[in-house]
């Protein structure tokens, strides 16, 4: 039982650590604010446990085909370049904003661009795939390992922007400029990126 959770642990540090947009778009926000970083993150695992669901349910098969993986790297690419347009046209705002009627708004937008972003990306698809495939072969306890995984991605959505947010103090507002001008880059390249292979 802790062998499954252990094990889930890992693959969940596995799926949320590397550097990809989610973390790019994470890291962006929790630098003007902690739980815009959250939200984000938030968005992304609801999308996780969606996928989770499919699985578990054996609805894979349907979503593990050509033209389905296809359609999600055009939609997903097409909201990476969306994403990199909105980063780039928010460089300019201040590293403390003052906290509105907005607020809810915003929270909300940024769940759904953490969510959609996360749904869309066909690595999503791909990554839980395997991850079945895993626990089926070494015949662990899916359900303990499952909740291993989340808990490791829940940790992850919660620290990491923590530590960012708290380090926007030694963050001059020019290099938050270059910062979200270089996230925006990193975006829009994922975003080719996922469109072209495609054809590839």
């Amino acid at each position: 039982m802790l062998l499954s959770f252990m094990e889930g642990f890992m693959l969940g540090l596995g799926a949320a650590v590397p550097l990809g947009p989610i973390n790019i778009l994470i890291m962006n926000e929790a630098i003007k604010k902690y739980k815009n970083g959250v939200m984000i993150g938030l968005g992304a695992m609801s999308s996780d446990i969606v996928y989770l669901l499919v699985i578990t349910y054996g609805l894979a098969v349907y979503v593990n085909q050509p033209e389905i993986l296809n359609l999600l790297s055009l939609f997903g690419g097409f909201f990476l370049i969306y994403l990199a347009y909105s980063t780039i046209k928010t460089k300019d705002e201040k590293i403390d904003f003052k906290i509105d009627k907005r607020v809810k708004r915003e929270k909300s937008k940024l769940y759904l661009k953490g969510f959609f972003l996360t749904l869309v990306n066909p690595y999503t698809v791909g990554f839980w795939l395997s991850v079945s495939g895993y626990v089926t072969s070494k015949e662990l306890n899916a359900y303990i390992m499952l909740l291993g995984m989340l808990s490791a991605i829940l940790l992850w959505i919660t620290i990491m922007p923590y530590f960012v947010h708290k380090s926007k103090h030694k963050i001059s507002q020019k290099v938050s400029h270059v910062i979200s001008i270089l996230s925006s880059m990193i975006l829009f390249t994922f975003g080719i990126v996922m469109i072209i292979s495609i054809f590839m």
